[in-house]
């Protein structure tokens, strides 16, 4: 049986500062993201499914991204809980969408957090393998399963 490898293509708006960082990304700025998403498996082989052919329909994979992903992101601020600025919290109550994280909220950590969240939520017949993640035109970060078996 064949193994395909498909991806969907997501795109959200997310702000974020670095705590800590020696640049310009100290401070509180957005980028606009976009998230590709691969999966790998093989295709239903079942004349009889409305699926048949498909590795996994596009849509169950955009419901499932946007639940556990961007609908959390998109518009947010992404902050460094583990900040010693106290102040931060003060933000939680000026905006609507502030997300605290356990991490520094970089492009890299920001993957292995989509890559845990992603897995829990695939159909066991699809495994998640690998995800990219632009955070400019010039700029972008990949994370794969077998690097990270």
């Amino acid at each position: 049986m064949a193994v395909i490898r498909i991806t969907k293509e997501f795109k959200f708006e997310m702000a974020h500062a670095l705590w800590g960082y020696d640049g310009p990304c100290k401070n509180i700025h957005g980028h606009s993201y976009y998230l590709y998403v691969t999966i790998i498996g093989s295709p239903i082989n079942n004349p009889q499914s409305p699926k048949n052919g498909m590795v996994i329909d596009y849509s169950v994979l955009k419901k499932i991204i946007k639940e556990h992903i961007t609908n959390k992101l998109d518009h947010a601020l992404l902050i460094n809980k583990n900040s010693p600025h106290k102040e931060l919290e003060q933000f939680k109550n000026m905006f609507d969408n502030i997300v605290m994280v356990p991490f520094q909220p970089t492009c890299e950590n920001l993957l292995c957090d989509m890559a845990s969240k992603i897995q829990k939520y695939l159909p066991e017949e699809v495994k998640l393998h690998s995800l990219k993640l632009s955070e400019t035109v010039t700029s972008f970060a990949e994370w794969y399963a077998s690097d990270n078996l």
